[in-house]
């Protein structure tokens, strides 16, 4: 990991133990462009506060992954989020020592096998319901509407389309100021350029075309912030008495 810097690796050893206890890997270290992020992968990752396993003394580069996984996961943590949600608005990043450092990589493993792999997981078991309008004219097709709705669990496609049974918790992980399902939404809008030159000669996009793809999309995403939000309320939950503050 390029971003990890020996400096910052001899503050964690200082820590935590030199060299730092990793926890052993089933199927060899994950890569951090998360090759092979699949659903059972995901699917594994406890929502509690996972196992440290087996520990095990690897090279300095299987050191920079870890790191790299647990200040992932740190700042993932809503309470440090929220506890330092001033000064992260004025400051990099100041990046806590916590107690059990293979169980923050270990989250923050999971964490980005999510958010990276976010296309390989399997879709949320969502249901399609679709409505077509027998008035409509052959070969048009409904208008698009992309409207969440996140206390009836459902999100508006078209006017022929919808999508249920999407936890409300899904909502709750975000993206900047918008859900990651209202982020996916937003992006596949119509929006009419202003530029009458663009306008006329390059405005050749059409939601029916992607239709089929987004709402595949939405499901992967729905499964991606679902278990986001589990692994972040599993921090939440974490007594911290005793712990040390930010230094």
């Amino acid at each position: 990991m390029d971003n990890i810097t020996d400096w910052a690796v001899k503050q964690f050893r200082a820590h935590y133990g030199n060299p730092l206890p990793l926890r052993e890997r089933e199927g060899g270290p994950q890569g951090r462009k998360g090759e092979g992020a699949t659903a059972e992968r995901s699917r594994a990752r406890p929502a509690s506060a996972p196992s440290s396993g087996a520990a095990r003394h690897l090279l300095p580069q299987g050191e920079k992954d870890s790191i790299f996984q647990y200040v992932y996961a740190v700042l993932h943590d809503p309470v440090y989020r929220e506890t330092y949600a001033l000064n992260l608005k004025r400051e990099f990043p100041r990046i806590p020592f916590y107690p059990d450092f293979t169980a923050w990589a270990a989250w923050g493993e999971a964490l980005m096998a999510l958010h990276i792999g976010y296309e390989a997981v399997e879709p949320w078991p969502v249901e399609r319901i679709d409505t077509p309008d027998p008035r409509r004219a052959e070969g048009t097709h409904p208008k698009p509407v992309l409207k969440s709705h996140p206390d009836e669990g459902l999100v508006v496609v078209d006017a022929d389309t919808q999508i249920t049974g999407i936890p409300r918790a899904a909502w709750d992980y975000r993206l900047g100021n918008r859900s990651a399902i209202d982020w996916v939404l937003d992006q596949h809008k119509e929006k009419t350029p202003r530029d009458p030159i663009i306008r006329e000669k390059f405005n050749t996009y059409r939601f029916a075309d992607y239709k089929e793809s987004m709402i595949d999309l939405l499901g992967r995403v729905v499964r991606v912030s679902v278990e986001t939000v589990a692994i972040t309320e599993a921090m939440r939950a974490l007594d911290r008495s005793g712990w040390d503050a930010v230094g």
